[in-house]
């Protein structure tokens, strides 16, 4: 592709432009798509040919309502249609969610999807990150996070399960316990987004428990698992008051004619919807395995349509990305954008294996350098010595000198106390992370001054964070969101399996919620740009702003491989 389709990065408000922009700026052909998370099996030739012979009358008339659809499809699912709402994708839920249920703050544990933090932030609601750590393969500890949210009196909660970007996967057990931990907030989601993709547990959807609670609403997506972004539609699953309240603000006709007719041809093709989900599951195991041979790379566990990938030591992830969209014509997700993230991280999506081999191919050439131009250059120092690939990191850490949310503090004046920073350890010459060694691939030696540049050199040692001040005890410790993440410091995680179910929380950390505050601080104004809201790091803050501006599930009816209503139950083959 042309070398100037990149600049479509840089100038989109989204973290990718879409597929039509990236085709009319080539030569009328998309490329291999490992952005978007979509099931590639789904519909089936078959089925896009029925709806190619039906285009006309799809787009010429009116659908009919929302309820209509709706009820088609708590048929299929056997959900009572008064607890559920349709949108025009989970991001219209998730909007009206934080409009009508968000009063005042959201906890949300970071990376994840973007809307969770971005949207309440938008109509200045406090976001409360809870922050997933590397070392642990960014995996949730839901007793950590419940003490987070008690600490900062969060009033309400967001599990995303499996979270994107990485995947990390939670045993209904352990959600259902959160759950209940959590009655005395104000709301809880759980997004089930990705979760029909998983196969780690048969039946891992709460929608059933989320019916009989009244703080809970489960969020699923139905454009992802059906292979159809286009069509936006998606449900949520709540209490009838809840899902009426989300409901009666809907517009009668937020559903379009084909989102119509795709819900109601589910049911004659029941047996190849099971059967793709089956695909991707095998081809995620296989893609996993092909990744994680390639030198450098860390392949994260994943129960998703997609992998949470770390690049090699000294790879820059949009440079990364520009290269394989135009040398070869493959699109990736470059996660510097995410907070909590940074642009050593790639999410790509699970497809069939021709691709895979594709872009493996593609990412031993820009990374270990066999292709014409070299390898992947190495990330860029700030004025800092540090460089997260996030911007906005980045931007916190230069304007401070590396003082973080302290030194945004300071500089405002601010009187509360302040979360502890932990100190970057000091890391001696070579990195602290060591590079798997493989046959003739050059490893990064330390030097006292670079000398002349080696060619086909795999991968350049990556400028060391400086160690930050470590500030004065605070009377309470609680998780506390990193505002410097810490590649160089953690070692390499193995790839995992599947995860085993974990043993229960321990009481003390699921104990009964203690009483909501009946006393808040007075409020002494807006919140002085750059100051933490109650100690903590707001996604608006990093952003660079002040933030001011039930009947059981048996199975689907009419065709025995449907799976069950959480999609996981009789997966063919």
């Amino acid at each position: 592709m042309p070398d100037n389709v990149t600049s479509l990065f840089r100038s989109t408000a989204a973290h990718s432009p879409s597929m039509a922009a990236l085709t009319r700026e080539s030569d009328g052909a998309g490329p291999v798509d490992f952005c978007i998370p979509c099931n590639p099996y789904f519909p089936t030739p078959a089925m896009f040919e029925e709806m190619a012979a039906r285009l006309r009358d799809i787009i010429t008339y009116y659908p009919s309502s929302a309820d209509t659809i709706t009820a088609e499809l708590c048929g299929l699912l056997q959900l009572p249609p008064q607890c559920v709402a349709m949108g025009n994708g989970s991001t219209e839920l998730i909007t009206w969610i934080d409009h009508l249920l968000v009063r005042e703050s959201l906890a949300v544990p970071v990376p994840t999807f973007g809307r969770w933090t971005d949207q309440p932030m938008e109509t200045g609601k406090r976001v409360d990150m809870f922050p997933l750590q590397e070392s642990s393969g960014f995996a949730l500890d839901l007793a950590q996070y419940a003490e987070f949210i008690r600490a900062r009196g969060t009033r309400v909660a967001v599990i995303c399960n499996p979270n994107n970007p990485d995947g990390g996967f939670l045993h209904k057990h352990a959600v259902v316990q959160f759950m209940d931990a959590m009655a005395d907030l104000d709301l809880v989601v759980i997004d089930e987004s990705f979760l029909e993709f998983a196969d780690a547990e048969n039946e891992p959807s709460v929608v059933q428990e989320a019916m009989l609670r009244p703080n809970v609403i489960v969020l699923r997506s139905l454009g992802k698992n059906f292979g159809l972004h286009g069509i936006r539609f998606g449900y949520l699953v709540a209490n009838p008051a809840l899902a009426g309240r989300v409901r009666s603000m809907l517009p009668k006709w937020n559903l379009n004619s084909f989102a119509e007719h795709v819900v109601f041809m589910l049911k004659e093709h029941g047996a190849e919807y099971a059967q793709s989900l089956h695909q991707v599951r095998r081809d995620r195991m296989d893609m996993s395995g092909q990744l994680s041979s390639l030198p450098g790379l860390t392949v994260y566990p994943s129960q998703g349509n997609f992998l949470f990938v770390r690049l090699p030591v000294g790879a820059e992830g949009t440079v990364v990305r520009d290269r394989l969209l135009t040398e070869h014509r493959i699109l990736v997700r470059e996660c510097g954008n995410k907070i909590g993230s940074s642009s050593r991280f790639l999410r790509l999506v699970v497809r069939p294996q021709v691709d895979v081999h594709r872009l493996v191919t593609g990412l031993e050439q820009v990374l270990y350098g066999t292709s014409r131009r070299g390898a992947a250059v190495p990330e860029q120092a700030t004025g800092t010595a540090y460089s997260s690939g996030t911007a906005a990191v980045d931007r916190l850490v230069t304007q401070t000198n590396g003082a973080g949310t302290h030194g945004l503090a300071q500089a405002a004046g601010a009187g509360m106390p302040l979360p502890a920073v932990a100190s970057a350890p000091a890391v001696g010459p070579g990195g602290g992370m060591p590079v798997p060694a493989a046959a003739g691939l050059p490893q990064p030696e330390p030097q006292p001054a670079p000398e002349a540049p080696r060619p086909q050199s795999a991968l350049q040692p990556v400028p060391q964070p400086v160690p930050v001040p470590q500030p004065a005890p605070q009377p309470v410790s609680v998780p506390q969101p990193q505002q410097l993440p810490q590649p160089a410091a953690y070692p390499e995680p193995a790839p995992q399996p599947a995860p085993a179910a974990p043993p229960l929380a321990p009481a003390a950390a699921f104990a009964a919620p203690a009483p909501a505050p009946t006393q808040v601080p007075p409020a002494t104004g807006p919140t002085p740009p750059g100051v933490p809201a109650r100690g903590g790091l707001t996604a608006a803050q990093v952003r660079g702003t002040d933030g001011l501006s039930m009947a059981p599930a048996t199975g689907w009816p009419g065709a025995q491989s449907w799976p069950d209503a959480a999609g996981m139950g009789q997966a063919a083959g």
